[in-house]
């Protein structure tokens, strides 16, 4: 009888020490308007390909191929703590295809999970990671702006941000956000290590 009590508490133990914790916790966070986004992920980024494929520079569309037709790989074994470079792409909507520079992120592992923190340029970001299976993250983050102080996470609209995060090669990953609150269809925030 005392074995039954344990082990659930001993599958829980172990759950809760992954890096990128779901367990359930991130249906207590999320809005029903990020919600909403996620549920319409996937006619967002057909409508933002389309787009930037009919009206980008033929040098930023094959920029943008290349980053949307990867693979997605498991992320078992993938440690995403560390430095790293990560740029913003916008695709859709009044801008149609924008690729922006580098700049330096960061993602730490505070013993909850998984954390990034867009440490250069004027537009940033700052969230967690959870689990949505073996080759999908959902992260939920704050928009702010340099000198600003970042919002938590369920501040509003206007702040708030999820996306779908994809790793694609062994040191490349992308956080996919559709419907962002500014400027476009689709955002995508592509990461690789410092080069």
């Amino acid at each position: 009888m005392l074995a039954r009590l344990i082990a659930p508490s001993v599958i829980i133990l172990a759950l809760t020490t992954d890096p990128a914790v779901a367990d359930g916790e991130i249906l207590q966070i999320i809005t029903d308007a990020d919600q909403d986004r996620l549920d319409r992920y996937e006619e967002m980024r057909e409508a933002a390909i389309a787009e930037a494929r009919a009206t980008g520079t033929p040098k930023d569309v094959a920029v943008f191929e290349g980053i949307v037709s990867r693979p997605n790989l498991d992320f078992a074994g993938f440690d995403m703590a560390g430095e790293w470079q990560c740029r913003t792409i916008k695709a859709g909507g009044p801008v149609a295809l924008v690729i922006y520079d580098w700049f330096q992120c960061r993602v730490s592992d505070d013993g909850s999970g998984w954390m990034l923190e867009k440490l250069s340029g004027s537009q940033r970001t700052r969230g967690r990671f959870f689990t949505d299976g073996d080759k999908r993250l959902i992260y939920l983050g704050a928009f702010h702006i340099a000198g600003q102080a970042p919002s938590p996470y369920g501040s509003g609209p206007e702040t708030d941000q999820v996306g779908y995060v994809f790793r694609s090669e062994e040191e490349r990953w992308r956080i996919a956000f559709p419907a962002p609150a500014r400027e476009s269809k689709l955002d995508i925030l592509e990461f690789r290590r410092p080069q």
